[in-house]
């Protein structure tokens, strides 16, 4: 992805918007920590907004929006500050035939207690004379809570388009752990460093953010059963979180990724640290446009032992 698409940043919502609402989160609303596999997140407030859509209940979707200070909205026709904007949109789609709607998670942050942001992807399955087709809505909400209630405060949607075909494996979820807090790159860096000078891997470097959903994709590609094995058997994989482009600047000149061409993007080095490669032109930074003998051949070429 090129750019970090329907991401805000949240302090830009703090204070005055956030203060009346904020109460200790109830249990539902934790997220589990980071682990080996993909960690499990379980909001059901959102699972209620999601039947409500289903439902096409244009009156429960209005109960989920916060009225006073008003929910405001980011759509592809601009911004808004009335409140019924977004319950209007997603009652709609039940009358054109939505039947199936999946939720990605991509990213969960919890910036203070009672307070949830998340970034989303949505599959919609809607029924046509054609048969059901799969459409996709990318999106952003933000949650608070008031007087035990959440309450959505702020979004940031796209219209639902088609979705893209690709090659790749997708994930049933996605790790929302896989890009660890941004201040962690240099240290996992220099572990993964550290392992190489033992087992004499290679270190591959994948620059991105939680956010990005062909991040999501190029990982599942890297722990699905064609790729792991090749993976596991000669690199340490470390994810450099560069948040909304505007941290970890300093790794991505240091390892010469121009972020400005897109993530997920590449570097590989030695065990000493040395740069061996970097992607120069955005070259994985759309899944939809490469496929597994594009992967194949990266791994191929710069694991260890091959001549550069």
């Amino acid at each position: 992805m090129k750019t970090p698409r329907l991401i805000w940043t949240i302090g830009l919502f703090l204070g005055a918007l956030v203060t009346p609402f904020v109460q200790a989160a109830p249990p539902q609303a934790r997220v589990a920590k980071a682990s080996e596999s993909a960690p499990s997140f379980a909001f059901e407030p959102l699972d209620q907004w999601k039947a409500a859509v289903l439902a096409g209940d244009k009156a429960g979707l209005t109960n989920f929006y916060s009225i006073s200070p008003a929910a405001s909205a980011k759509t592809p026709q601009g911004d808004t500050q009335d409140p019924a904007e977004e319950p209007a949109f997603w009652s709609s789609l039940q009358p054109q035939g939505l039947d199936r709607l999946d939720v990605k998670v991509l990213e969960v942050k919890t910036p203070q207690p009672g307070m949830m942001s998340l970034v989303l992807r949505f599959e919609a399955g809607v029924k046509t004379s054609d048969g059901e087709k799969t459409g996709i809505i990318s999106a952003a909400q933000i949650w608070v809570q008031k007087l035990g209630e959440w309450k959505i405060v702020r979004t940031q949607r796209g219209d639902l388009g088609a979705k893209p075909v690709r090659r790749l494996p997708e994930p049933a979820k996605p790790n929302t752990a896989l890009y660890a807090d941004p201040a962690e790159g240099p240290i996992e860096i220099a572990a993964a460093l550290a392992a190489a000078t033992k087992d004499h891997k290679r270190v591959l470097l994948v620059f991105g953010g939680n956010w990005c959903y062909d991040c999501h994709v190029l990982d599942t590609t890297f722990h699905s059963k064609e790729f792991a094995p090749l993976v596991n058997a000669n690199f340490h994989v470390v994810h450099v979180n560069i948040g909304n482009y505007d941290v970890n600047l300093d790794l991505a000149k240091k390892y010469e990724i121009p972020l400005e061409k897109g993530v997920p993007s590449l570097a590989v080095l030695d065990p000493e640290g040395t740069l061996l490669v970097s992607m120069k032109k955005g070259e994985f930074e759309s899944t939809v446009r490469i496929g597994p003998e594009d992967v194949l051949e990266f791994l191929n070429k710069w694991k260890p032992n091959h001549a550069s």
